[in-house]
């Protein structure tokens, strides 16, 4: 297999990749035509690379339209001396893959924490019981009352503001098990000071 140079005429296999070395170097000064070739002869394997990473190819098609674009605009950052173009940028494809699958990640996180808060918000009722009442040693009376695993789940939550998944992640619990007791915490709390009001 060959590959078209510059010049029009078919550069050997052995230089294909010095070629597309030149090419990248002439895309990082601006040349269309230069940065034409590198995007003909790259696309392919970027968007196979990510694909790989993301196992979705509507996604795919979409990162790599990032990198080409990225790619565009950053070539000067080329350095030959450090490596081959083709690898410099695949490893700039990657790096956006793993970025995605990230942001993907930590958007799934953000939505599945929203979920979890607007199902069942469990702190309104205690902090309107607080404030009602004005009087915080009987909020931790009623708290030392309640059973350690009661207890414990419900200060990280409410005092410390963390999220039930956050909680289970510090007390390594099932996310459902501190649902539970916090759940039962809360209504022994409420009882609690109920009963002293």
């Amino acid at each position: 297999m060959s590959t078209t140079g510059q010049d029009g005429h078919a550069a050997p296999r052995h230089s294909a990749e010095e070629w597309l070395d030149a090419r990248l170097e002439r895309a990082a000064q601006g040349d269309h035509d230069a940065f034409a070739d590198v995007y003909d002869t790259l696309a392919r394997p970027v968007k196979g690379l990510i694909c790989r990473v993301l196992r979705d190819e509507a996604q795919a098609e979409e990162v790599t339209q990032d990198v080409m674009v990225e790619l565009w605009r950053t070539a000067d950052r080329y350095r030959a001396e450090l490596g081959g173009a083709r690898a410099w940028v695949l490893t700039l494809a990657h790096r956006r893959a793993v970025d995605r699958v990230r942001q993907v990640r930590a958007s799934t996180t953000r939505e599945r924490r929203s979920a979890l808060l607007a199902e069942d918000p469990p702190f309104d009722e205690v902090a309107e019981t607080v404030e009602r009442h004005e009087d915080h040693h009987r909020v931790r009376r009623c708290l030392a009352a309640l059973e350690r695993h009661q207890r414990v789940p419900l200060v990280l939550a409410y005092y410390q503001g963390m999220t039930y998944l956050e909680v289970a992640a510090c007390l390594a619990t099932p996310a459902g098990t501190v649902k539970s007791r916090m759940r039962s915490g809360l209504r022994g709390l409420r009882a609690c000071l109920e009963a002293r009001s």
